[in-house]
């Protein structure tokens, strides 16, 4: 029985609604019937349904401005911060760039299928190493609706059901561009429910969904704060891909050039600072504090940003606030940075080591020996020389969009797009071969 009316009429808040347990439980079921359908589906089928959500999403940007508009109203009200604000602000450019994610994931090679490894045994057997999907993922986010076509493409484009359980304070606007995912998928002839938006806002929905809503999640995957992903990985029963903050540095080494770590860094910084690869400390070598610190500071408070250092940046440049401990722990997601000299290379290594939460990290050096140590040592997902942090994103890496920046060590790291959201198996070729 096709548990979807009943669905519906939760989000319409019927008073018939059912219960949030069995509401989850509806939900993961049809998620598991789905997922069946579409480890085989072929790739014109899902590309289809990305091109048409994308074309729909252009004829309905009014309407998801509209949704974004009363979101934006009901988080102000509520007091949210400018940092929060600005990442569930939607515009007509943001709009387009939702749009044009769907398409370039549909451009993506379709990964499902794809033989990663083969080779051939002594005694005649041939075997393939192939990816398969995951099956039903379960994406857990905060604030920034775009996640919700986002995700949602990339689990459909990798052949999976994705259950999405936006926040509450976005849930109109993801509510709107969920729509234009399901007139994708009703134009391709997939399920509907290939792609299902949690409809409750109720917070024990996502402890059903942890559980794994009776075997039907294969994986949860945590986008946002860290209270958030603290949560599932305490409370999930099925694996999860962790996406912890991004306390994001940025190191100026003895041999930067001025005008490039300025640049770099302010984009680095100020170009959209509740972005989990926006830059959080900056690292000075103490060889050129005498010739960067004031220039670089002065470009971060000329864009806007909140400087804190410790007492020799103070020393060297204006306006400086003194940090305290937990400004080198800090995911600022705002106009804030804080500010640290250390003693070369090594010092910069070892900070980020005692610091980081292992998301991204860069240097700036025309010294090819010390980036090679710094992309070598550091133990981050992403590491970067001579580039902006904010670099750091599957868009960007031509993965067309990224669920998130993993930062765990096992079987997803770093930006996960759909090969990140593939499992494998091995197929195995023989001629009657029986093993002695």
């Amino acid at each position: 029985m096709n548990a979807q009316p009943d669905i519906r009429a939760a989000e319409a808040g019927a008073g018939a609604s059912p219960d949030t347990a069995e509401l989850m439980s509806a939900i993961g079921q049809q998620a598991k019937a789905a997922a069946a359908r579409l480890a085989t589906a072929p790739s014109e089928a899902k590309n289809a349904a990305l091109r048409h959500a994308a074309t729909v999403v252009r004829e309905r940007a009014e309407t998801i401005l509209a949704a974004n508009a009363e979101d934006l109203a009901a988080m102000r009200a509520n007091g949210a911060s400018a940092a929060l604000i600005d990442r569930g602000t939607l515009n007509p450019a943001r709009i387009e760039s939702i749009a044009r994610a769907l398409e370039d994931i549909a451009d993506i090679a379709d990964p499902v299928g794809s033989i990663i490894a083969a080779w051939d045994r002594p005694n005649g057997l041939q075997i393939e190493r192939v990816r398969t999907p995951i099956g039903v993922i379960g994406v857990i986010f905060e604030s920034r609706p775009n996640v919700t076509a986002d995700a949602g493409a990339l689990c459909l484009k990798a052949g999976n059901a994705a259950i999405l359980r936006g926040g509450s304070d976005a849930h109109r606007t993801s509510t709107a561009i969920h729509a234009c995912l399901v007139e994708g998928l009703r134009h391709a002839g997939l399920p509907e429910t290939a792609i299902q938006l949690v409809p409750t806002r109720d917070r024990a929905a996502v402890g059903e969904m942890l559980r794994g809503l009776d075997g039907a999640v294969d994986v949860i995957v945590p986008r946002g704060g860290k209270s958030l992903v603290a949560r599932v990985q305490a409370e999930a029963r099925v694996p999860v891909f962790a996406h912890l903050e991004g306390v994001v540095h940025l190191f100026i080494h003895r041999d930067a050039d001025l005008e490039m770590a300025r640049t770099i860094l302010v984009n680095a910084k100020m170009r959209r600072t509740g972005v989990c690869g926006a830059t959080e400390t900056l690292l000075i070598d103490r060889a050129v504090l005498a010739t960067h610190a004031r220039p670089l500071v002065e470009a971060l408070r000329e864009a806007g940003c909140e400087v804190r250092g410790d007492a020799e940046i103070q020393s060297h440049a204006d306006g400086v606030i003194p940090a305290t401990e937990a400004d080198w722990h800090a995911e600022y997601l705002d106009a804030i940075i804080a500010v640290r000299v250390v003693d070369g290379l090594d010092a910069a290594i070892a900070h980020i080591a005692t610091f980081g939460s292992h998301h991204t990290d860069a240097i700036v050096t025309a010294d090819e020996a010390a980036a090679a140590r710094f992309l070598s040592e550091v133990d981050s997902a992403v590491v970067l020389h001579n580039a902006s942090t904010q670099f750091a994103d599957g868009g960007e890496f031509g993965m067309g969009a990224e669920i998130g920046i993993a930062t765990g060590k096992m079987h997803a790291r770093g930006p996960v797009g759909v090969e990140q959201l593939t499992s494998f198996k091995y197929r195995v070729h023989g001629n009657g071969q029986v093993r002695p």
